[in-house]
């Protein structure tokens, strides 16, 4: 390995390590009772992480917050995917964060992040991650805050980078066999090389920047959502979109899937399940609900800073 392909991983995931000490930090202070509880492991094919899990803090139900830093032999369907010959590439490197948290009150929205880098080796690298926001309860003000916040995250890199972004995460997080989004999007992106005038520097500075946008983000929406009072249709709800929250994980979820294809640690990689969650058979919200509305908008194309 040159020198500069071993520089670039070990600044990469030095960040994303400190970027997983500030976010724990910075979420324990906000929920005030939970803590975060480190689990360190090692990846039997090379590399390992660091897994921190919140559970039954005063807002969050259960969160995860995982650092990972891999590398060996690359499954073949991420070489054929990145459109390489399997038999020239002979290693990978991945590392990132990963970020899912269930609130215990239905009025706080589950979020999600990850921000990740990728190489296999001297014959490719590249970027990948985003944020996204899955609301029990659909609150316009909310969505038009937490869009106005990507936004600005990207704007500061590139003026295409929210609208490309926010239609790929529309398209992203789609339950295609239940025919709505997962929640209200936000911005997902994948395979940001050194291509069209960007070099990795501004790749890497557009990554922290949506990696820094999480906590500041996210703690506002737990203000001013953690006090609300809710009762048991709230809970039931919640516990349905919970299940709508499993199914796209287990099913689409490409960072699921190449966990568990590279023979990850399982446990961290199903970090992103709730840990109660429901299904009723042919569920219908009645008429005129809250229920019924935050399904209505469940879709894609939705403007949510001018028009959610």
């Amino acid at each position: 390995m040159n020198q500069s392909l071993s520089t670039r991983r070990n600044q990469v995931a030095e960040w994303f390590r400190s970027l997983q000490e500030h976010i724990c930090k910075e979420l324990e202070a906000e929920d005030t009772v939970g803590k975060f509880h480190e689990d360190r492991w090692e990846r039997p094919g090379g590399g390992g992480g660091h897994t921190r899990i919140l559970k039954g803090g005063k807002v969050i139900e259960k969160g995860g917050v995982n650092f990972s830093a891999v590398y060996g032999t690359p499954p073949e369907s991420t070489v054929l995917h990145a459109g390489l010959d399997p038999a020239t590439v002979k290693e990978f490197f991945a590392t990132g964060v990963s970020i899912v948290l269930h609130p215990s009150n239905p009025l706080v929205p589950i979020i999600h992040m990850n921000v990740r880098y990728f190489d296999l080796g001297e014959s490719d690298w590249w970027f990948g991650g985003g944020i996204d926001l899955t609301p029990h309860y659909v609150k316009p003000e909310d969505a038009r805050f937490f869009h106005t916040q990507m936004k600005a995250a990207c704007d500061r890199h590139d003026p295409m980078y929210y609208s490309t972004f926010k239609q790929w995460a529309d398209d992203y997080f789609f339950i295609t066999h239940r025919n709505e989004t997962r929640g209200i999007g936000g911005i997902f992106f994948d395979y940001l090389k050194a291509t069209d005038g960007f070099s990795f520097d501004d790749r890497f500075a557009f990554v922290k920047s949506v990696g820094e946008s999480f906590a500041p983000t996210y703690r506002e929406l737990m203000r001013r959502n953690k006090e609300a009072n809710y009762h048991d249709d709230h809970k039931k709800w919640q516990l349905l979109r919970r299940g709508r929250y499993v199914e796209f994980n287990l099913i689409y979820d490409r960072g699921t899937k190449f966990g568990l294809e590279s023979n990850g640690r399982t446990e961290s990689i199903l970090m992103s399940l709730p840990a109660h969650a429901d299904w009723e058979y042919d569920y219908r919200p009645a008429a005129g609900s809250p229920e019924e509305y935050t399904w209505s908008m469940l879709r894609k194309g939705v403007d949510w800073i001018n028009e959610g």
